[in-house]
């Protein structure tokens, strides 16, 4: 018996797969734990258009990130620091400051999160921050620490 999976089930396969399974095993386990539906054509039609339809989802999804992605490349974050000699920070830049200060100065809400700062930044200077926006866009942001 051909059944579409709804759920992932272990050593058969993934959700949306259509595998060929043994009618006890379907009719006994799949069925009635609702993990999968019989592979008639309405029901293998409905797969197609779930799949196209989660298709066109990520795509607009992945051309927002495109399009805020822009806006953040073109966009500057200035923010002033308390310096001691030789341009030392007293404390230092953390993404969170980073964060507020671009919906305090561009008006783009960024999680924290998403920013990809390895260490908080410490020195006075231009530096660029990555943001991932998308598994596939990442945004470079501007960040200009100036002497207070």
């Amino acid at each position: 018996m051909k059944v579409i999976l709804l759920q992932d089930v272990k050593s058969l396969g993934k959700k949306g797969d259509t595998v060929n399974v043994n009618d006890g095993y379907a009719r006994n386990f799949i069925l009635p734990k609702k993990l999968g539906v019989e592979a008639t054509t309405k029901n293998m039609n409905d797969l197609k258009l779930q799949k196209a339809h989660e298709e066109k989802q990520a795509q607009e999804i992945y051309d927002e990130a495109v399009l805020l992605k822009a806006q953040i490349e073109k966009a500057q974050i200035k923010l002033s620091v308390k310096t001691g000699e030789g341009g030392k920070t007293f404390g230092s830049v953390s993404s969170k400051e980073i964060a507020q200060a671009a919906k305090e100065q561009i008006g783009l809400d960024i999680d924290k999160k998403k920013m990809q700062l390895p260490n908080p930044i410490k020195t006075v200077g231009t530096h660029e921050v990555p943001i991932k926006l998308h598994p596939k866009v990442t945004a470079e942001l501007k960040v200009i620490v100036e002497e207070a």
